[in-house]
Parts: structure tokens; C-alpha cells; sequence
């Protein structure tokens, strides 16, 4: 497992103006994150990323720990994949990738690209194993297990999280509500703090985004946790990817869900068809479409300078808006695969919103990682309130179940 980066990046200071009252307008347009959506009329060109495709269920070995094989023997991953030849992989593409290599299909895995990771590399990542694990603590973990199904059934969970002191963080979100900004937010009532979010450029521009920084005996875990980008914010996202450094985008949504748009598409659908941004060119240079998730080498050009960056983009499909992930042993896979995928910069997540499906994600990940590490204190709730300390709105309670 690659090992939690330090925190490079500042979070940007907002100095815009004083919101002033004669400054407001309707904001209607704007969907609230809590309202009830309805399926609206959709035109062709709108749902062109749409899935259409049925869901196909694929079977995974299991490996029993007396076979477990290091199968990640080094400190990174493969350089391999990101050494593959871009033109190579473009030239080998069929008519296929122009609808399997961009919308969130869940097809057999022999209709990707060339494999990026086996079932097996995947079914050991899924292993989550501390450094140390006397008779002691098994008495010790069995006992919590029991406790925590104990609450999950009496509803004692949801109680703690509601008695969270979440109404009294501190936290000012001006730039959000400037005029100028308004449209650059997919929901009115979601927007970053003014403290945390991350500024774009030598001016500070705005986007819905925050850096996320999470200590824990130590280590401290650096995320940026963002919406769904809209058609016009599509340039400024990946400005905040090549000016983070991040090498890896987990992305927590389908495009569509229920009829509603929840993310438009910012990565290019054909191998052979680069994305053209206004100030970026992107091209798809492998995927891998697994059965919860799928994996998409990028490439990301800045057009001023010709200077290039590789992003893994992986992309869980099984997890719908104010529900559950279909699998759990699909979702622990997904997580530990980004972990494990992890080199450069804060990892950057996004669902729609950027605090539901987001903050669960960023919760999971620490978790897992203190388990690994042995950590002998940790504290959920804590760690759920200094998630929220840096965003916006609560992260929504998910069971995983």
C-alpha cells in the first residue's frame, strides 16, 4: 500500500467581497441536495452517456489465506501501464470503444483494453490485514463486531450521528455565493468554506472543491473532495488536477441516475478521439471495465505548454444517490485498489454533490489504513467530524451491509 502523502498545497483564502443583500438573485435554476428530484424529460443529446446495458455478474476466486501470495511486492505499482504507448493503444481500438470506453457500462471484462489488474491482485488488495494481530485483539475485534451489530440493528448508529455537534463548525462559504461564482455550484445549498476550498490559479478562482486533511495517529490523509463537474466547469476541474498533482480521480457516480444528470462527462469516450477542452486535450489511453468499477488511463496535455499528466480515473458504478454500494466486497476492492494506486498529490473524489458518497469514501479509506497500521486510537466519530470540519454539509450514514 503506498503510503499517505503530505500535505503540498494550501487551501485557498477567499477575499471576495462582503455578500450584500442587493446582490442576490433567484437561484431557483438550482436544484437543492435535499429536494426529491423527478425524472425529467431528457433529450437525445443528453443522455448519449446513458447505460443501457444489463448488469452482468462475474465470479471471483477466492483465495484462502494458507495460498496468499505477495502479489505487490514493490513500493509502487507497475510502471508499466503508464509507460504503454498512448498512439499503440489508440491504433489497436475499435469501433467498440466510441460506447464501452466512456459511459459507466458493466460489461464482461473482455471487452476492455488491456488489463490494468487481475481479479487476483484485486481479491488480495480486498484483504485487510493489521501488522499485528495477537489472540487478544481477534477477543478484542469480535467483541466490537458484536457491539456495532448490535447498534446498526437498535438504530444507535443513526442516534450518534445525529448528536453529532455538526450546526456549530465554524466556517464562512462567501465565494461560493458570489454572484460570479453561482452558476460554477451544482446545488444551491452546497457549497466549499471559504477556508478549505481550492483555489484555481494565481488568482484564486473559484471552484466547488475542498482539501481535505485527515490526521490519525501521525499520518495525515489529503484529499480533495469535489462535485460533479457541470459543462462549464469541465476546464477548471482538470486545472485542479494538473495544479494538485493528483494521479488518481475516484469518481462515485453514474452520469445519469434515475433520469437526473448527476455528473457530465469530462473524459474523452473513444481511445481514438481525444476530449478538446478549451485549454486541455484528453485522451483515453486504456481502461478496464470491471463488474463494480471501472479503471481509465488518461492522458491530460495542456495545450499552452504541450506538457502532459497521466491520471488513473476509476470510477465505481454500483453505488446509487442516497442508497448503498450493491457489493461490499466490490466497494472494499474499489478502495483499496485507489489506495494502492495512490503516488502523486491528494487523491480527489467526487460524487455528484461531493459529501454523500464522497465523505463515506474519504471515512473508509482512513479506516482501512488504521486497521493496516495498528493504531491503537481511533475514533469514528472524530474522524466523521473532521471530515465535515472541511466541508460543507454533513456526510450523509451509510451500512454497509
Amino acid at each position: 500500500m503506498s503510503a499517505p502523502r503530505k500535505a503540498t498545497a494550501e487551501s485557498g483564502e477567499d477575499e471576495g467581497d462582503d455578500y450584500k443583500s442587493k446582490d442576490v438573485i433567484s437561484r431557483e435554476t438550482l436544484p437543492s441536495s435535499s429536494q426529491k428530484k423527478t425524472p425529467r424529460s431528457v433529450t437525445h443529446k443528453d443522455l448519449e452517456n446513458a447505460d443501457s446495458s444489463e448488469k452482468v455478474k462475474l465470479s471471483v476466486q477466492n483465495f484462502q489465506p494458507s495460498n496468499y501470495e505477495d502479489l505487490f511486492k514493490d513500493a509502487t505499482e507497475s510502471e508499466s501501464i503508464w509507460a504503454t504507448s498512448g498512439s499503440f493503444l489508440r491504433d489497436k481500438s475499435s469501433s467498440e470503444d466510441e460506447e464501452l470506453a466512456g459511459p459507466s457500462q458493466t460489461v464482461p471484462p473482455q471487452l476492455s483494453g488491456i488489463q490494468i489488474v487481475s481479479e487476483r491482485e484485486l481479491a488480495q488488495l480486498a484483504q485487510v490485514r493489521p501488522l499485528e494481530f495477537s489472540f487478544r485483539e481477534q477477543s478484542i475485534i469480535k467483541d466490537s463486531f458484536k457491539m456495532l451489530e448490535k447498534k446498526v440493528a437498535e438504530y444507535e448508529i443513526l442516534q450518534e450521528f445525529m448528536t453529532l455537534d455538526f450546526k456549530s463548525l465554524p466556517g464562512a462559504f462567501n465565494s461560493g455565493n458570489e454572484l460570479r461564482n453561482r452558476d460554477k455550484n451544482r446545488y444551491r445549498d452546497i457549497l466549499p468554506y471559504d477556508s478549505t476550498r481550492v483555489p484555481l490559479g494565481e488568482n484564486k478562482d473559484y471552484i466547488n472543491a475542498s482539501y481535505i486533511r485527515i490526521v490519525n495517529s501521525g499520518e495525515e490523509y489529503f484529499y480533495i473532495a469535489s462535485q460533479g463537474p457541470l459543462p462549464s466547469t469541465i476546464d477548471d476541474f482538470w486545472q485542479m488536477v494538473l495544479e494538485n498533482n493528483s494521479n488518481v480521480i475516484v469518481m462515485i457516480t453514474r452520469e445519469i441516475e434515475g433520469g437526473v444528470i448527476k455528473c457530465h462527462h469530462y473524459w474523452p469516450i473513444s481511445m481514438k478521439k481525444p476530449l478538446e477542452l478549451k485549454n486541455y486535450r484528453v485522451f483515453l489511453e486504456n481502461y478496464q471495465i470491471l463488474q463494480y468499477f471501472i479503471i481509465r488511463i488518461l492522458q491530460v496535455v495542456r495545450k499552452s505548454t504541450g506538457t502532459s499528466h497521466f491520471v488513473k480515473h476509476v470510477q465505481f458504478t454500483n453505488w446509487p444517490d442516497h442508497g448503498t454500494p450493491a457489493s461490499v466486497d466490490g466497494f472494499i476492492k474499489y478502495v483499496r485498489f485507489v489506495r494502492k494506486s495512490h503516488l502523486t498529490g491528494p487523491i480527489l473524489v467526487h460524487c455528484s454533490a461531493g459529501v454523500g458518497r464522497t465523505g463515506v469514501f474519504l471515512c473508509v479509506d482512513v479506516v482501512f489504513c488504521a486497521i493496516e497500521k495498528n493504531f491503537p486510537k481511533f475514533c469514528p466519530p472524530e474522524l466523521l467530524k473532521s471530515v465535515v470540519l472541511d466541508q460543507h454539509q454533513s456526510v450523509d450514514v451509510c451500512f454497509l451491509q
